[in-house]
């Protein structure tokens, strides 16, 4: 097996809009971030804690787009029980942030494990659809691997984390809908989502996740507790207009009526102080993201390449939509990041991370073309 890929024709045959879109969604992001931390004082905490992130994340993708597409392969048995054992070991030695015990602490550093739990599903789940050999109308496969993503996603719920387990089921689901399952067993797994829905809310939702959903579905039903944070949220974005307020100088951010500005809401950050202009250029960012990764699983040669490059797509599509839809108000809050922007160094470098796998199955595939 070939380790590192040292040839600098390697570079040549990466895919530079997909880098630098990434890279430009990582700087609106972290004059979101500045502008928040304005609010907090002559500190900088955040900000400066993300650029530090951001830093690491690069030479990570560095490390990652330089290893051979065979060793994420022949590694997915060991990335996935890496990312079950660490999902259980923080559950007794993790520490607890706003009710969920989700980090580990070391050194002055923290990591989120539901992070690279994401990433360990998509390299898993890759595997197993290019073992199974395009044989996916036998429901062994869907158990399979419903049981596997389940394992990680109900580790994830014990912290409590709803959005990442949620975030790990729409992977499987997703991944499962691709490869062209029947679409009876699709029709079942609806019916079971819902009754798992049904389950949750009566013996495992906590009080304030009920809350969340309650004020979703009306956001007038409690204005000053449940419901404060969308409808700041809201009010905030609506206030941006066409060209927005200003960096610094939105109100609902600076004045701290809006909670969890740099994680939850950053959307709304940005569209109240860069407005319509901002939000527009964020989405366009995303859709150059996103078509790029489109373009580099299209070209892999291998199930696994392609896969693993659709399951990256799928996660920043659904934490997009989680985040954004969260935002406006049209779905429920569940704290998930918005990818390359929201502040969270575990998040970021896990991102770019799977960026780094997308370019090492672009070089590998053209390579092999001979191109």
């Amino acid at each position: 097996m070939r380790g590192f890929i040292s040839s600098s024709a390697s570079w040549r045959r990466m895919d530079w809009v997909l880098v630098l879109s990434a890279l430009a969604l990582s700087f609106v992001g972290l004059t979101a971030i500045y502008s928040v931390d304005l609010s907090r004082g002559d500190s900088l905490d955040f900000f400066s804690t993300q650029s530090l992130s951001l830093a690491i994340a690069l030479a990570v993708f560095l490390v990652a787009s330089n290893i051979h597409i065979s060793f994420y392969e022949m590694s997915a048995r060991l990335i996935y029980i890496t990312a079950f054992g660490m999902l259980a070991a923080v559950l007794f030695f993790g520490t607890n942030i706003r009710g969920t015990t989700g980090w580990f602490h070391f050194f002055g550093f923290s990591f989120q494990p539901a992070e690279f739990a994401k990433l360990a599903l998509i390299i898993f789940l890759a595997w197993r659809i290019e073992r199974q050999g395009r044989r996916f109308e036998k429901w062994q496969f869907v158990a399979a691997t419903g049981a596997l993503a389940f394992f990680l996603a109900g580790l994830i719920l014990l912290q409590p984390d709803l959005g990442s387990g949620a975030v790990l089921a729409g992977i499987w689901f997703g991944l499962l809908f691709l490869t062209g399952t029947k679409k009876r067993y699709i029709f079942g797994l609806v019916g079971v989502a819902i009754g798992l829905a049904i389950f949750s809310w009566f013996f495992l939702f906590k009080p304030y996740q009920k809350d969340r959903l309650l004020t979703f579905l009306n956001p007038g039903l409690d204005p000053l507790k449940s419901g404060y944070n969308v409808n700041q949220s809201i009010i905030a974005i609506g206030s941006g207009n066409f060209f927005g307020r200003g960096l610094g100088f939105g109100s609902q951010s600076q004045l701290h009526f809006l909670p969890e500005a740099q994680t939850d809401f950053i959307v709304s950050v940005i569209g109240e102080e860069l407005g319509f202009v901002g939000l527009s250029l964020l989405i366009l960012l995303y859709c150059a993201l996103l078509w790029r990764l489109v373009v580099v699983a299209a070209k892999c040669r291998t199930d696994f390449s392609a896969y693993a490059v659709l399951g990256s797509v799928l996660l920043f599509t659904i934490q997009f939509a989680v985040n954004v839809g969260a935002a406006a108000g049209i779905l429920p809050v569940t704290g998930v990041t918005l990818p390359f922007v929201s502040y969270g160094g575990s998040s970021l470098i896990i991102n770019f991370f799977l960026l780094g796998l997308a370019e090492s199955a672009l070089v590998a595939s053209v390579a092999g073309s001979g191109t």
